[in-house]
């Protein structure tokens, strides 16, 4: 039997952290799918819309020879992921370990026979402090499309 991988992720300003979760987690799964968060999730999830549009973040992961698939993410809540993509392992970073989100996504998936696994996160980066160092540079004139990238 095949095991089907699920890592969601916003995958804005792509940097090694991404990298690192997308390499882990297939390692661990015969099919990976990355679910590209939607500007709207994101924006719900994190008060901020992307910096890179949602067409070109799939376009990115897509191309990554980790990932067998990549697809529009709708859904806050990952259990609503669950129930359109069919998985069998759901990838995060450890940051949601032992969260309330966490927990009560881990006792839904395991109802439906499915689990998480934790990568450990990449604190020394991540695309908000990406973010804040663009900010503070001053080399950010307008946002990323404005400006021709």
């Amino acid at each position: 039997m095949s095991i089907i991988g699920y890592a969601p992720g916003a995958y804005d300003l792509f940097h090694i952290g991404h990298l690192n979760l997308l390499r882990h987690a297939s390692e661990r799964c015969d099919h990976l799918v990355a679910g590209v968060v939607t500007d709207d999730v994101l924006e719900a999830a994190k008060a901020q819309r992307p910096v890179i549009p949602l067409h070109e973040r799939i376009e990115i992961v897509r191309n990554i020879r980790y990932v067998d698939d990549a697809v529009a993410d709708p859904y806050v809540d990952k259990f609503e992921s669950w129930r359109r993509y069919r998985f069998d392992v759901l990838f995060k970073g450890d940051d949601w370990r032992d969260t309330p989100a966490g927990r009560r996504l881990e006792a839904l998936l395991s109802e439906v026979g499915a689990r998480v696994v934790y990568f450990p996160y990449t604190v020394h980066t991540s695309s908000t402090a990406l973010r804040r160092f663009i900010a503070m540079s001053g080399s950010q004139s307008g946002s990323y499309r404005e400006t021709g990238g």
